[in-house]
């Protein structure tokens, strides 16, 4: 199973643009900070994620501020070198 749930502002959003096939597309950083309990102890993780969106999706992504703060749900998926990881955005809903 590939399903991510993850609650980030939005760090950095990139210009809406639009594949050769005419879908709306928009890739974004989330930035999120939380405490977390890992091996009886508490600890402060925080992470950038690299993330993309498509279609209408893209469309309402691109008209949020930066800063704002959502609960993103999708999946990770590579990038085309295959060094990184990119959430692939199929949910948003506001925090």
């Amino acid at each position: 199973m590939n399903h991510i749930v993850l609650t980030a502002s939005i760090a950095e959003l990139g210009a809406l643009r639009y594949t050769p096939a005419g879908i709306p597309a928009i890739e974004l950083q989330l930035e999120h900070a939380s405490q977390q309990t890992e091996a009886g102890q508490v600890r402060e993780v925080k992470a950038i994620v690299k993330a993309k969106a498509f279609g209408a999706l893209a469309e309402r992504i691109g008209q949020q501020s930066p800063g704002s703060l959502w609960r993103f749900s999708g999946f990770l998926g590579g990038l085309r070198n295959g060094k990184s990881v990119v959430l692939h955005i199929q949910d948003l809903s506001q925090e």
